[in-house]
């Protein structure tokens, strides 16, 4: 298997990358030049926010979107390993564990696994 790199690794979505963020950004550039140059300051000033929070939004969720992904997969891969080490369903206890205890056992060694599972939900602080 290929270690794992930065260059090998990273992914492009071509009308995410290269047409939305690009045009969002000329467009913000735009209203940001019309503000300071034309007699209508606060209108271009509105779009221009506007433009700002259009694009931390399409940060924010793109980032969402990736971290939602990956919880289901680590919780897919935890199943599956638990599947082949039991010959049972991991659905069955499955709810008493957090998230972040079902995300820890997919590091812990193949002879851990097993009594690691038995964790109880912690009581919220």
């Amino acid at each position: 298997m290929k270690i794992q790199t930065y260059y090998n690794h990273i992914r492009f979505y071509t009308p995410h990358h290269f047409v939305y963020y690009p045009v969002l950004t000329l467009f913000l550039a735009f209203s940001v030049y019309f503000a300071f140059t034309t007699n209508e300051c606060l209108i271009w000033s509105f779009i221009s926010a506007v433009f700002v929070f259009l694009l931390f939004l399409a940060y924010m969720l793109r980032q969402h979107y990736a971290l939602t992904l990956q919880n289901r997969i680590v919780r897919l891969e935890t199943r599956y390993r638990y599947f082949t080490l039991t010959g049972k369903r991991l659905e069955e206890f499955e709810h008493k564990l957090t998230d972040d205890q079902i995300f820890a056992l997919r590091f812990a060694p193949d002879e851990e696994f097993l009594p690691l599972r038995c964790f109880k939900k912690q009581p919220q602080r």
